[in-house]
């Protein structure tokens, strides 16, 4: 007997068995818990998830330097516009203007075919000086973010791989920069000065710059040399400048170009700040250059909008297109921001549609007769 119940047992066989990562439990979607760059177990969408249908596996996860780019989303793609088309104008719009020092023209004009953005009280084509001064912009805030660059790296990465009295030592410093008001400093800095020029305020706004990012390279510099490879490295006699360059520094990457666009909008911002108060550099435009006449002469009051909104708004773009691509970068130091929105949106629409058809009403309890011994107490 026991035999022929045996037999007639149903066994599936391995080969139709459902993998793992495609059962679905309770309607919901299997939890991405595997750590790595792309999920081995991919997000279903809310109707294959209520339907009941195996997840569709995932592809190959990237690899070597493709591990490394931003991958292709609304922010970075505004952000890549935004930032490629203010350098495009930048650099094309003064072979099609006047000079920007030019007096020629009549004071007070307004936008016109002949002048885009009018003219200024002493006659300059304000458009003119909108296209040169986004040279001067740009050249302060590249060569500050790469000094800020240089230096973070200096204090950070050392300091972290090397350890001991050279990283109390690099810590120290790091500290101290760190606690000094950065805005501050630059403006005692740029008073003492009697001429300025566009690579001394560049230098100045890197040199106060790097603290905080040398703080997280340290960290991460601590937590990479511990790795099995950096010891395997160790162990074939590889020298500590190689080490740096070769195994820790390649997987700082997205953070160094995180912190890059990070100082350069801060350069950016800061250089526009002195500029209005009359510290920016002498001689030469800059968009802070320009807020700076419209505000002496008194622009916002007279309504010449022409004069002071272009470059205030060029600023703004060009440091909300930055922070699109470092929000991008962001995504690859951090893989969970990648699936984490999706995954919640998901299984919010996935319960919501469960909520409206999925359950079937219960049955209503029939009225429960009440004794005439508890009548006479409810009464009483």
């Amino acid at each position: 007997m026991a035999d022929d119940t045996r037999d007639a047992e149903t066994v599936t066989p391995s080969s139709d068995a459902a993998p793992a990562g495609s059962v679905v439990v309770d309607g919901l979607p299997p939890q991405n818990t595997t750590r790595g760059l792309v999920p081995d177990v991919p997000i279903a969408s809310p109707e294959s998830v209520v339907a009941g249908e195996p997840v569709q596996t995932s592809a190959a996860p990237k690899r070597g330097l493709r591990a490394m780019l931003p991958r292709r989303s609304g922010k970075l793609v505004v952000g890549l516009v935004l930032t490629l088309g203010i350098i495009l104008f930048s650099v094309v719009a003064p072979f099609f203007s006047q000079s920007p020092t030019s007096t020629k023209n009549e004071q007070y004009l307004p936008p016109s075919a002949e002048h885009w953005l009018g003219t200024n009280n002493i006659g300059v084509d304000i458009f003119a000086q909108v296209a040169h001064g986004g040279m001067g912009s740009l050249t302060v805030g590249l060569l500050a973010g790469v000094i800020a660059m240089v230096l973070s790296l200096a204090f950070g990465i050392i300091a972290g791989y090397v350890g001991g009295w050279t990283n109390e030592i690099l810590s120290f410093i790091t500290n101290i920069m760190l606690v000094i008001p950065g805005l501050p400093l630059i403006i005692v800095i740029s008073a003492y000065l009697e001429s300025r020029s566009l690579l001394l305020i560049a230098l100045i706004l890197g040199i106060t710059g790097w603290a905080g990012a040398a703080i997280v390279l340290r960290a991460q510099a601590r937590s990479l040399r511990s790795r099995d490879y950096v010891y395997a490295a160790k162990v074939a006699g590889e020298k500590a400048p190689r080490i740096i360059l070769v195994e820790i520094l390649p997987n700082l990457l997205p953070l160094l170009a995180a912190n890059f666009l990070g100082a350069v909008i801060l350069a950016i911002l800061s250089e526009a700040g002195l500029s209005y108060l009359g510290l920016g550099p002498s001689g030469s435009v800059t968009w802070g250059t320009i807020l700076n006449e419209a505000s002496t002469q008194n622009a916002m009051a007279y309504g010449r909008w022409w004069w002071f909104v272009p470059p205030g708004l060029l600023i703004a773009l060009f440091g909300c297109g930055l922070a699109l691509i470092n929000f991008s970068i962001d995504e690859i130091i951090n893989p969970k921001l990648r699936t984490a929105p999706a995954a919640v949106k998901n299984v919010r629409l996935a319960e919501k549609k469960r909520g409206k058809g999925g359950a079937a009403p219960s049955a209503k309890r029939p009225p429960v007769e009440v004794s005439a011994r508890h009548d006479e107490k409810v009464e009483a």
